[in-house]
């Protein structure tokens, strides 16, 4: 041990088609990052669409980056208990979140051995990635893709919620997260094949093909503003204060 204050690794907030041409240059960097060529994927949020299918996209794309990929079977919530599954993310290097149902996602991984170990790994460096629904669920805030409305996601990062495939995105829905936004929280729309990615000292820049947009208080921001989103949330993962509850960042439906 150093006595130096924990350092988290890098973070890729990714907006949706993860692992189609377009996204080798910043899976090419998360790969390098992380000090080794193996990435676990966690399937779990598309546990109702073949995720074995999901892996096996994720094998044949990072094989092409000289990478090899290992499947976490985390589909339902007796598998995010299993400690095996739990050691197995602890002990990761390069962790990616892929995309399905954030709703499931959330119910499945929420106050889990598992999330636990994913965070701890990512708190003591080792590199993340989550797209479009992997994305949505890590802010403390979480944008429920049935209409726009904002519920709980699992907190790793404070005063932030997500809108994947941005270039795609209903322009209603998307007006709706905005104006429902409380007062200080960042709203991020990402493009597909595009990665929002956050360093390991906090600064953030965007990679890939799209365009990543920031609404802060109704209005469009640059990235400078996600500078005051906090690690560690200022709040317990996956709580939000009264304040922000009663300004618009409610529970909203719960999962399913």
């Amino acid at each position: 041990m150093t006595g130096l204050p924990e350092r988290p690794g890098l973070l890729a907030l990714v907006g949706g088609a993860e692992w189609t041409p377009g996204c080798e240059t910043f899976d090419s960097e998360l790969l390098a990052a992380s000090g080794g060529n193996e990435v676990l994927v966690l399937p779990t949020a598309a546990a109702y669409w073949h995720p074995e299918r999901a892996v096996a996209t994720a094998s044949s794309y990072f094989a092409g980056l000289g990478g090899t990929v290992r499947s976490c079977p985390v589909l339902r919530r007796a598998d995010a208990e299993d400690r095996v599954n739990a050691g197995m993310v602890r002990s990761a290097s390069f962790i990616y979140i892929a995309g399905g149902s954030v709703l499931h996602l959330r119910s499945v991984l929420k106050a889990s051995p598992v999330w636990q170990a994913l965070v701890d790994a990512w708190t003591e460096g080792a590199v993340l990635a989550g797209s479009s629904a992997g994305a949505m669920v890590l802010g403390d805030t979480m944008v429920d893709p049935r209409g726009g409305a904002l519920t709980l996601g699992l907190g790793l990062l404070d005063q932030l919620a997500f809108l994947p495939h941005a270039d795609g995105w209903p322009e209603d829905k998307t007006r709706r997260t905005v104006t429902l936004a409380s007062r200080g929280l960042r709203i991020v729309g990402i493009e597909e094949r595009t990665a929002l990615l956050r360093q390991p000292d906090g600064t953030w820049r965007v990679s890939g093909e799209g365009a990543v947009t920031v609404w802060l208080e109704g209005r469009q921001a640059g990235l400078e503003v996600l500078a005051a989103a906090t690690y560690p949330p200022l709040e317990p993962p996956g709580a939000l204060s009264a304040q922000r509850l009663a300004a618009g960042g409610g529970a909203g439906p719960s999962p399913s």
